[in-house]
């Protein structure tokens, strides 16, 4: 019997080998916003890394939405071409189901890579600054530019632009799509009252400040194929006072489970400065998932310093949640998956190309990554990933 770990799981009509996917992880190497030869590497190696599912990087929707300059997009001819020949090439050698996060930066856009914050955190207009739009004309912090707020205008066309990138990641091939709602972006904004100070229909109760997300996420749902999975990054909690609980995300959640969302992943912080952050240690955010699920009967996707395969096995055996998101552990490991596998005694999905590195015939696997749980005779079928 294999691992808790690499069972499968259907969304939909998407069956996933296992539980395990490659988060979301921005790479900041587009440009104007369309994939470069580093994307293709980059998702090439994970597609063949033995997870269950891939997720590209948060795709700003159009160019106003992007958190930085060179940030992936999915709004113009060129995104869509430079994405659909990622998707074809990778199916050429990895069967992976291969996903998309769609996501509007709001205030927290024109920023810089997290590798130039040396420099300040805000792009200057003579390095190609944007102007910037949000649920209310307040900056993220002390020092950063104002953004708009959105009237009506502004509001239908950020909706109608999430529905064209969501159109465009049909034609893509890409197999599902994750909503992002969190990490303080632009839809994290409309729901958080700490970002969130409208009179309108859109701002007050949590009732209200959800509004605006769900009509995007609902007209996103009916452009997707209905046989497509779609799910949301939620946040769990702000981690700042006032803000949003896990209660709220209860709320949320149950709002998306109706409107034909397949799973939520539960992540947390990031929409205003002073954050009280909890100890940081492995699983911090797991009972995330475990309140959310438990509350609403939506599948979750759990996140937060998931780094070992006997932990991450843990979380889906003791139904803490669905699947686990691994960021992090995959950059420093591309085949975080073949090791699992192997450590968990379960087959590695290890392409044939690749095949003299199976923990069956490759006597020094073990110097490198300790023993397997269970070490088969012989070669035995090298599935095609």
């Amino acid at each position: 019997m294999p691992s808790a770990l690499f069972t499968p799981i259907q969304l939909r009509d998407l069956t996933l080998a296992n539980r395990i996917v490659v988060s979301p992880l921005c790479q900041f190497s587009a440009v104007d916003g369309n994939a470069t030869p580093w994307h293709v590497q980059n998702a090439g190696s994970y597609a063949i890394s033995g997870a269950g599912l891939v997720i590209l990087e948060a795709t700003a929707v159009n160019a106003q939405g992007r958190i930085t300059l060179p940030c992936l997009g999915l709004y113009s001819d060129d995104n869509e071409a430079a994405l659909t020949a990622l998707v074809q090439g990778a199916r050429v050698f990895s069967k992976t189901p291969i996903g998309i996060q769609l996501s509007h930066a709001g205030r927290k856009a024109s920023t810089r890579p997290t590798w130039e914050l040396a420099k300040g955190h805000n792009l200057k207009p003579e390095e190609g600054a944007w102007p910037l739009v949000a649920p209310s004309a307040e900056p993220f912090a002390e020092g950063w530019p104002v953004p708009k707020e959105l009237d009506a205008q502004g509001l239908s066309e950020i909706l109608d632009d999430f529905v064209a990138a969501t159109r465009r990641a049909e034609r893509c091939g890409f197999d599902m799509i994750e909503v992002h709602t969190a990490h303080g972006y632009l839809l994290h904004q409309f729901l958080s009252p700490l970002s969130n100070h409208r009179a309108d229909r859109y701002g007050g109760t949590m009732e209200k400040r959800m509004q605006f997300p769900l009509e995007v996420i609902a007209a996103m749902r009916a452009a997707w194929p209905k046989g497509k999975p779609m799910g949301v990054r939620v946040t769990g909690r702000d981690f700042n006072d006032g803000g949003l609980e896990l209660d709220d995300a209860v709320m949320f959640t149950a709002a998306l489970k109706e409107i034909g969302i397949d799973y939520v992943t539960p992540s947390a912080g990031n929409v205003a400065p002073g954050m009280k952050l909890p100890r940081i240690e492995p699983g911090y955010m797991v009972p995330f998932a475990e309140y959310i699920g438990s509350r609403t009967g939506m599948p979750t996707m759990a996140v937060g310093l998931i780094v070992e395969p006997h932990q991450a096995n843990e979380i889906i055996a003791s139904g803490k949640a669905d699947m686990v998101a691994i960021g992090r552990a995959f950059m420093d490991n591309p085949r975080w998956g073949w090791h699992a596998a192997a450590a968990l005694g379960d087959e590695p999905r290890i392409p044939p190309p690749h095949n003299r590195v199976n923990p069956k015939v490759w006597p020094a696997f073990e110097m490198l990554h300790g023993k397997s749980g269970r070490l088969a005779e012989g070669m035995g079928h090298m599935t095609r990933e």
